[in-house]
């Protein structure tokens, strides 16, 4: 809207000071010809994002009755510097990115049968980093849209815990591990440029990583009673993850709201306004969704005077409420302002149609009892708070902070139970 203003204030200087200027004289010549978008160049930006990662313990033990393999849903974000070739639409580049990772899970692992007392075992990984080549194709108005191939060399860091469960008086015994490790990234993704300046990619990555050889702690065997020695696990672990990122391209005007060759003149000049990029109307949605919650554990810990270390850490029982489906109906709505800020909530309930549960209890035996779920319910909201920090024409750039609520009930069928 400002340039806008400032563009026809020019125009009529002009026309003040020539006297000559008429309404043909402002046709084809106030219309500059557009510029096909070139990637070519370096960039810098960062990402946010997030995903679902698994760590497997390999059973020295046997085939385990239940787990060795721990969930761990990441929240990630980090910054990416990399430098684009282009020639004829495709696009060849390289790029480095690293990730800070907020991530952990546990899961019951070593259970090769009820006689055995198993273990407790953790991951967490905190930091992922990648080394990459692109090639992509630019295509869209003036070239404004990039979708590409990556592939390269990935690192993280993991640590966590391998802890025996609950073994009455026996003294307690667990190992830690905190490693990095190097291994493998393939990914695809679509980036948009906003201005001469400014882009957004959505991207999606799959990174596989081998692992050590992590001791695990010595546990008992009952019956026949023996105390089984130390031995090794071997660890792998892979993720799938999804971010959204913004660049900055070197070499252009950070605060160039629009490109260059716009004709905004001609368009004022028609009577046709400037698109507002937000509105303080209210925008209202409704709609339904499927909705698959995910996995849920509740544990139960000895009580520190039944346990000689006082590890909070070791288990007495465990529910664990994995792969339910759900239909669910809900309801969303969101207020724009003028100046940027936005407020947004959602809700909706449903029921589910599947799932399984685990209840573990560790005593002499173990007992692991197995369940279906069916006829449950839940029901969610959230409520957020932001600002869109880059504005343009067709386009949107905001983060946002808020209150999730999430709530269920599950109904239990065909039990069973292994020992």
């Amino acid at each position: 809207m400002r340039s806008g203003v400032l563009f026809l204030g020019a125009t009529t200087i002009a026309l003040v000071a020539t006297g000559a200027a008429n309404a043909a004289d402002l046709e084809p010549e106030a219309k500059l010809p557009p510029t096909v978008w070139n990637w070519s160049g370096g960039y810098i930006g960062g990402h946010v994002g997030g995903g679902y990662g698994r760590t497997s313990f390999s059973n020295p033990y046997g085939v385990s009755v239940y787990g060795d393999v721990v969930d761990t849903p990441v929240f990630l974000a980090g910054g990416q510097i990399g430098y684009n070739w282009e020639k004829n639409g495709g696009v060849f580049g390289v790029e480095l990115d690293a990730s800070g990772a907020v991530s952990e899970g546990t899961n019951t692992c070593l259970a090769a049968s009820g006689f055995i007392v198993s273990a407790n075992c953790k991951a967490g990984p905190n930091l992922l980093a990648t080394g990459t080549g692109r090639v992509g194709y630019a295509f869209g108005t003036l070239s404004h849209t990039l979708a590409y191939l990556k592939g390269g060399v990935a690192w993280q860091t993991n640590r966590g815990d391998v802890v025996n469960n609950f073994e009455g008086r026996a003294p307690q015994e667990n190992t830690h591990f905190d490693y990095g490790r190097v291994g493998g990234i393939i990914g695809l993704g679509v980036e948009q440029a906003l201005t001469p300046a400014w882009s957004v990619k959505v991207e999606y990555d799959y990174l596989h990583f081998g692992g050590p050889s992590v001791a695990t702690p010595p546990t008992l065997q009952d019956p026949p009673f023996a105390i089984l020695p130390t031995n090794t696990t071997s660890l792998s672990s892979n993720y799938h993850l999804g971010k959204i990122g913004l660049n900055y391209h070197f070499g252009a005007d950070p605060w160039a709201a629009q490109w260059p060759d716009a004709p905004l003149y001609a368009n004022a000049r028609a009577g046709v306004p400037p698109p507002i990029a937000h509105t303080a109307c209210w925008s209202f949605k409704s709609g339904s969704r499927l909705a698959q919650p995910g996995r849920f554990q509740w544990d139960a810990s000895a009580e520190p005077d039944e346990i000689r270390r006082g590890d909070p850490s070791i288990l007495v029982s465990r529910l664990t409420y994995h792969g339910p489906d759900g239909l669910s109906g809900e309801l969303f709505g969101r207020l724009d302002r003028p100046w940027g800020v936005f407020l947004k909530s959602n809700l909706g309930t449903g029921r589910f149609n599947k799932g399984n549960s685990n209840d573990e209890d560790w005593g002499t035996p173990y007992v692991n009892t197995k369940s279906g779920e069916s006829n449950g319910r839940f029901t969610y909201y959230t409520a957020d708070a932001g600002y869109d920090f880059l504005r343009g024409a067709n386009y949107k750039v905001g983060g946002f902070i808020g209150w999730t609520y999430y709530e269920q009930e599950l109904r239990l069928d065909r039990v069973c139970t292994d020992r």
